[in-house]
Order: structure tokens, then C-alpha cells, then sequence
């Protein structure tokens, strides 16, 4: 994956999701026959600039792509005409002006929904909930699950993806509750587990809980046979290609997939004798793998994904498609679930019970969008919805200078009958600064700390 390819893909993700959000102020304005003087995707000076409208509203493209804004004519910013004094921000009722300013939030949210709803009915393949065989003493193996059993449904709910498994024992192991699994052995006989989270501990809801668990997907054995090599990758370096079958290494048989897997992450480094059966010929090639650090282990790699065939898909993936009223309650109810699971991690966050390490900045966002869009455009989608949530719900928060700030005004608003002062206007500002500033702070030391660790 190119450095260009992940700047396109964060630019695209970021311009995209700016004026979604600021859409969402514009429409409530101009519902609430307020004047918008600018909308401005970006900050600084403007790169590209066009009026138009009766109200010649400037449409801005600025220099400084991190966020965006929707100016409305507003006394206290400057002199406005007498004729237009009706359609200032200042002079609407604090109902107006809270659907204003929460309506940037709200087309997030709606963003989401329609990605999602969308994806639901166009149809996604997913990995099929079978489970690998639990590692002895894990929270799967004392419930007495078994390799090639079939999840069927949590909490007495009908799942047919791993990633609705994953979704809900990762809020199971979060809120430390026992939670409830259906499962099918191969011979159609279902039976009930319970997996109990109530002695997680912190650290191990931050880490990968279902490994943790014991939960892990069922793989077919792949051979060891390259389906793709990634451009600049260690294997092309070394002339690998597709279709390229991989007998040795360092003079050991490879049957498998998740043999060669085993003794490439074993060689970080280090150069690695491989014996390459390519046709009718038989290759020797050697390859060093690239040092990749995973926690505290580092591990090598050298850019080669395995043949799938169709089988193989077929046995590991299934393709689940909904009609539109089914796919819009779904899109709902999964932008609500992660909403919710978002605004329990920042409590928790906030009161210590876990790390201000998953915390993340541009940096890591512009990684993600480029892996998303590089796997495939349903991806992408899903990317863009997800980080449109955190969008919505960061919005929300009760932040002097934040959607959730102004929000918290007019609340104050409504209870005392009066605008809160300028006074403490600007008191909150300079706290709501400080608190952005080191919420920045904890992200691109997150940012920068994943890059160097890995």
C-alpha cells in the first residue's frame, strides 16, 4: 500500500464526512430561514471560493483540511442590516438554535445509517460463525465448546456472521457479564453455553478478548500455495509469484498454509531457505522476511496472501443479504450499538477502567482508511460509517466548542430562562481548548507510538 494511496483515501474519507456534518448545519439553517455567509470545508485561507444563491453563501474550500464550518449571520460577530436583524443565529429561539447546531451530528448518525442500510441490502460476505478449537483452560473450553461448532445465536438471538458474534461478546467482556451461546456440532445437535466474563480483568478486554476467550474462527487447511504477492513485499524481492507452491523451508516439509505461515513469522530477519515447486519446475529461493514488531514480539512477514478457491471461500464465507425495511431497523440498531459501546469506552476511559491508549489521531485514521480502501469498496463504506459514529458521538460531548458544548448552553438556556454569559461563555471556551488540546495530545502520542512499536 502506497503512501499516496493512504493520503487519497484519508482526504476522500475526511472531505466526505466534513460535509456531511456541516450539510447538517447548513439545511437547519436555511430551514430556519437563518443566513449562511460561509460553508467552509477546511480551515484558514480559502484555496477555492464560489457565491452562490440569493444570499451569495460562499462555498470555501480552505487550506487546512482537518474540519470545517457553517458561519451564519450573527450580531455578535458584526454589524447586521436592520432588514436582516430576523434572520440572525443570535435572534432565533433556543429551540431553533439547538436544532441547528445539533442537526451537524444528526446527519453523521444518518450518514451511518444509510451506509449501513445500503451495505445490509446490497449484501456482504462475512465469515461464517464456526469456531476453531479453544485452547485448554480459556473461557470457551470450560463452556465446553469444540472445533467446527456453529454459533446460531447469542442471548437467544439469531446471528449468522463472526462479526455479530465478535460484536457481542466484546460488550459482554466490556461490562464483565456471563453471556449466553447457542452452538451446532456437525451433526445438527445444538446445545446451550454460557461464557462468563465476570473475572476479565481490564487488561484483557483491551487486548483481543475473543483469543482471550478462546473464540477463534474455524480455517479449512489452505495448501501452501500463493494466490497473490504484494508489490515491493520481501516476496517479490525475492521472486516469488502467484501460484508459486512452497514444499520446504529450511529444509522442513510444508503441508499447509498455517505451516509456512509459522516458519516465515519464526524468521524475522533472517534469511529463509524456501523449496518453490513453480509448474513443472522446482525453484530454490531464498527470502528474508521482514521484521514486523506485534506487542512485545516481533515477528516476520513477506507479503503473500494464500490461494482461496471457491470451496474454500465458500466453506469459510456466507453472503447475507436483507430487504430494505430489515436492512434499514438493522443499520439503526448497529449505529445505536456502537454509539452506546463508544460513549461506555470514553467513560471508562475518563475514570481510569481503560487505557487512554485506544485513543486515536489522524495518523491512525489515514492508516485505516487506506488499509479499508485498498481491501475493497465494502470496506471502505463500513470505514466511513464508523468513523462517521465516533464523529457524531465526539460532537456530542458536553465540550465547550464542540456541538455538545453549545448544546449544553441552550439546555442551561431553557432551564433559567435566560442566555448563559458572556462571562462564562468565555470561561468554558478556554476549558473546552485545554481539554481538546490534551484529548490531541493523548491521540497523536497514540499515533506516533503505534508507528514506532508497531
Amino acid at each position: 500500500m502506497s503512501f499516496l494511496h493512504t493520503v487519497v483515501a484519508f482526504v476522500v474519507a475526511l472531505g466526505v464526512l466534513i460535509v456531511v456534518h456541516e450539510y447538517g448545519h447548513y439545511l437547519a439553517a436555511r430551514l430556519c430561514n437563518v443566513r449562511v455567509l460561509r460553508f467552509s470545508v477546511g480551515f484558514g485561507r480559502p484555496i477555492a471560493l464560489l457565491r452562490r444563491g440569493k444570499d451569495r453563501t460562499e462555498w470555501v474550500l480552505a487550506a487546512i483540511p482537518f474540519g470545517g464550518y457553517v458561519k451564519m449571520l450573527d450580531e455578535r460577530e458584526g454589524p447586521v442590516p436592520a432588514e436582516e436583524v430576523r434572520r440572525a443565529f443570535n435572534r432565533q429561539s433556543v429551540g431553533r438554535r439547538f436544532f441547528i447546531v445539533a442537526a451537524g451530528p444528526a446527519f453523521n448518525f444518518l450518514f451511518a445509517i444509510l451506509l449501513y442500510a445500503g451495505l445490509y441490502m446490497a449484501g456482504m460476505p462475512e465469515a461464517r460463525p464456526v469456531l476453531a478449537e479453544p485452547p485448554a483452560g480459556t473461557v470457551a473450553a470450560q463452556a465446553g465448546l469444540k472445533a467446527g461448532d456453529t454459533v446460531r445465536s447469542v442471548e437467544g438471538e439469531a446471528v449468522t456472521t463472526w462479526q455479530e458474534v465478535r460484536w457481542r461478546v466484546l460488550q459482554a467482556a466490556l461490562e464483565q457479564e456471563r453471556i449466553t451461546l447457542e452452538a451446532a456440532r456437525d451433526d445438527g445437535a445444538a446445545r446451550v453455553v454460557t461464557l462468563d466474563f465476570r473475572g476479565f480483568s481490564t487488561d484483557e478486554v483491551e487486548r483481543d478478548v475473543l483469543a482471550r476467550a478462546g473464540l477463534g474462527l474455524f480455517r479449512p487447511p489452505l495448501a501452501p500455495v500463493l494466490g497473490a504477492v504484494v508489490s515491493g513485499s520481501p516476496a517479490e524481492a525475492a521472486g516469488l509469484a502467484a501460484g508459486d507452491r512452497i514444499v520446504r523451508a529450511n529444509g522442513k516439509p510444508i503441508g499447509t498454509w498455517e505451516a509456512l505461515v509459522e516458519a516465515v513469522r519464526g524468521s524475522p530477519g533472517t534469511p529463509l531457505a524456501l523449496t518453490v515447486e513453480r509448474g513443472e519446475t522446482t525453484l530454490p529461493i531464498e527470502v528474508v522476511p521482514e521484521a514486523v514488531p506485534a506487542g512485545e514480539a516481533v515477528i516476520g512477514r513477506i507479503g503473500a496472501a494464500p490461494r482461496i478457491t471457491a470451496a474454500d471461500r465458500e466453506a469459510m464465507t456466507v453472503h447475507v443479504r436483507h430487504g430494505p425495511l430489515a436492512s434499514l431497523g438493522m443499520a439503526v440498531a448497529k449505529t445505536w450499538d456502537i454509539s452506546v459501546f463508544s460513549l461506555r469506552m470514553l467513560g471508562r476511559m475518563v475514570f481510569g477502567q481503560v487505557s487512554w491508549k485506544h485513543l486515536s489521531g489522524p495518523v491512525t485514521i489515514a492508516d485505516f482508511a487506506g488499509q479499508s480502501a485498498q481491501l475493497g469498496w465494502i470496506s471502505y463504506l463500513t470505514f466511513l460509517a464508523l468513523i462517521s459514529i465516533s464523529l457524531g458521538v465526539l460532537n456530542l460531548l458536553p465540550i465547550p466548542l464542540l456541538d455538545g458544548g453549545h448544546l449544553m448552553y441552550y439546555g442551561i438556556e431553557l432551564i433559567k430562562g435566560k442566555p448563559v454569559s458572556e462571562r462564562a461563555m468565555e470561561l468554558g471556551q478556554r476549558v473546552g481548548l485545554a481539554l481538546l488540546l490534551v484529548l490531541m495530545a493523548f491521540a497523536f502520542y497514540n499515533d506516533f507510538n503505534r508507528l514506532l512499536t508497531g
